[in-house]
């Protein structure tokens, strides 16, 4: 077990389940190339002198790299990788020479291209801390790292967490914590684009009369019932979904890897869960929500968006409060 100065275990260190939700947070994993990433590792090169500077983030089973500076790939498995290692500690891992280090001598990084011999590396260290992978110095020849760049790559790795944060929050709602539309849509471009989908389901909800709740209360208290539905919606559904603000009251979620069937129960649950929330400022109005789907195999986003926006108002035409589906336009009872 990772023990702290004081003896104290490092909880955070051990769990590797939280760590990994840690990362999924982000959303950055398989994301194309971003330059505030690539000037940091451009920078790490440049003042360590070394051939080979990275932004490592270690996943289930491999290693990616959002930043790749000296070297054309784009992760490796997770087994062979340094960084694993890396992120056991709160402190930079520093290896003079990996053939004289028993961890890595018969690694095939070590051992074959790009013949690592020396590396530095600085964990990742989340706000909840976590870490979620490594920034990370590279040289084919063996070298001591002073105790100066521990301390610069430190700072380094702290400055790329920053940068993902920064990333994080432009993607979130302000008011309810959900994606923003830009976000939301390029997951669900995401789940479309993998090889092998076999089905998965978008949804589209919207809040009904939401326009009388403002009216009648303000909008302060039409917020707060935007919040109580969003964290109502997201406690309702399995951890790989993704929930998103759409415009005004309108709401998507994607649920990766689920059927139409498995996505009807659960989006009945979800709406019958709404119904029963009780609000401070008016204990007795009952709020709904009016939901459209439609199974993404073989779709494309834009098709994909306008179905199930057209079954959400074949619902509301219906008569609100009820979950349609976009493929046969059925109802719930």
């Amino acid at each position: 077990m990772t023990r702290l100065a004081d003896g104290m275990i490092d909880a955070k260190l051990e769990d590797e389940a939280g760590r990994l939700a840690a990362l999924d947070r982000y959303n950055v994993l398989d994301t194309g190339r971003e330059q505030q990433f690539d000037k940091i590792t451009a920078l790490v090169r440049s003042i360590l002198d070394v051939p080979i500077a990275s932004v490592s983030l270690v996943a289930k089973d491999r290693q990616w790299f959002k930043s790749m500076n000296g070297l054309p790939i784009l992760q490796t498995p997770r087994d062979i990788s340094f960084c694993t290692h890396t992120i056991l500690a709160r402190e930079p891992l520093n290896i003079p020479d990996a053939q004289l280090d028993p961890r890595f001598c018969d690694n095939p990084l070590v051992t074959g291209d790009p013949f690592i011999r020396a590396y530095l590396g600085s964990p990742l260290m989340t706000p909840d801390g976590f870490n979620i992978g490594a920034l990370c110095a590279i040289d084919s020849r063996p070298r001591e790292f002073a105790a100066s760049a521990e301390l610069l790559m430190a700072s380094f790795a702290s400055l790329v967490v920053d940068e993902l944060e920064l990333r994080l929050i432009a993607e979130v709602d302000h008011l309810t914590g959900v994606l923003t539309r830009r976000n939301f849509i390029g997951r669900v471009s995401k789940q479309l684009s993998k090889a092998g989908l076999s089905h998965s389901t978008l949804v589209m909800f919207d809040v009904d009369h939401f326009k009388v709740i403002n009216d009648r209360f303000g909008h302060p208290s039409g917020d707060k019932v935007l919040q109580l539905i969003c964290s109502r919606v997201r406690a309702e559904l399995p951890s790989g979904a993704a929930v998103g603000r759409l415009g005004g009251e309108e709401f998507g979620i994607l649920l990766p890897d689920v059927d139409q069937h498995q996505a009807f129960r659960l989006i009945e649950q979800v709406r019958t869960a709404i119904t029963e929330l009780r609000l401070d400022f008016a204990p007795d109005l009952v709020v709904t929500a009016s939901f459209g789907m439609v199974d993404l195999a073989g779709a494309t986003v834009d098709h994909a968006v306008s179905e199930a926006d057209a079954a959400l108002y074949a619902a509301k035409r219906k008569g609100r409060n009820r979950t349609v589906l976009a493929s046969h336009f059925k109802t719930a009872a």
